[in-house]
């Protein structure tokens, strides 16, 4: 940064707001919480601008930013440390829209610009590595999702090049151990005609409060969460009966569904819509963030109301 670049708010935020996407998908990646992610993106940017002057040049912009953006999100997890449950959910887990990933920047607009694989934004990861201790998660996300340097990590975070290298193993062996180990299995984030016919055949099920039709489409082994709610169900016959118990398929209890699909975390997503009994509008309901492998579902993550503003999605229909 020049000279006028660092005393003029207008020129310093032009300069850093090209990176806006990528640090706020390195702080969701951190944090889990795509809320808290777009807070200490904008706090990223806060301390930017108050420490201006720390700005030495010796390394990019870039870095300088993210070396801002890790230390804000490890300060917000050591004030309030968080665990998962002993199921293993994330109950602050949010997606993050496809949409928002498209904005990132190309690696011809910006030779450094990160390139966000399905395989590093995905939900499993994201749970598999809220498992790992912050800095842990830290080492990983820098060196395997970004592709920094052992040196340039080391730098960073203020670790030695040992340390960092250490952690990197650490952390590589408790994302494996978090991960489904089916996973290898999984669909490509292109869906084919296959899937899109299995999609569709989800969302008119739903439509049409079809609990066999429904059931047609889920893996035996299914699991369902919906965070931030408690609860972890594994298996069709579980997971579909839950949902009749609690009212699908009979219109005078739940009443009926309106269906769109969008796309979460490099995964499709279906968007739900309620008409309750004797209404007239369709209301925001849910988002079901699908997992596919072998063509069923194997994973549903259902997201409430509050997720819908993130994806611009409106509140009735």
């Amino acid at each position: 940064m020049t000279a006028p670049e660092l005393t003029d708010e207008t020129a310093f935020s032009a300069l850093v707001e090209r990176h806006r996407r990528e640090l706020q998908v390195h702080c969701y990646r951190m944090l889990g919480s795509f809320e808290e992610a777009e807070d200490l993106t904008q706090e990223t940017f806060l301390r930017a601008w108050r420490r201006r002057e720390t700005y030495a040049g010796r390394a990019s912009l870039r870095a300088w930013l993210y070396r801002i953006a890790t230390n804000a999100c490890l300060d917000v997890l050591e004030k309030r440390p968080r665990k998962p449950s002993e199921n293993g959910e994330v109950l602050w887990l949010q997606p993050i829209p496809d949409d928002l990933l498209a904005e990132l920047p190309s690696e011809a607009e910006e030779p450094d610009a990160e390139v966000v694989a399905r395989e590093t934004i995905e939900l499993a990861y994201m749970v598999a590595i809220q498992h790992l201790p912050p800095r842990t998660r830290a080492v990983l996300i820098l060196r395997d999702a970004l592709g920094w340097r052992a040196r340039d990590t080391a730098e960073l975070l203020e670790m030695s090049e040992a340390a960092v290298n250490s952690a990197l193993q650490r952390a590589r062996a408790g994302l494996k151990e978090h991960l489904p180990t089916q996973r290898s299995d999984w669909e490509s984030a292109e869906l084919d005609e296959a899937d899109r016919a299995l999609l569709e055949q989800y969302m008119r099920a739903t439509e049409l409060g079809d609990a066999k039709l429904v059931a047609e489409t889920l893996a035996e082994d299914v699991r369902f969460t919906m965070p931030p709610q408690p609860g972890l169900w594994v298996g069709r016959d579980h997971v579909v009966g839950g949902w009749v118990e609690g009212g699908f398929g009979d219109p005078n209890r739940i009443g009926d569904f309106r269906c769109t699909l969008t796309f979460a975390n490099r995964q499709p997503a279906v968007v739900n819509y309620l008409r309750g009994p004797g209404e007239d509008t369709f209301r925001a309901f849910a988002i079901d963030v699908l997992t596919i492998a072998e063509g069923r579902i194997v994973g549903i993550t259902t997201f409430d109301v509050p997720v819908f503003a993130a994806f611009g999605l409106p509140e009735a229909l």
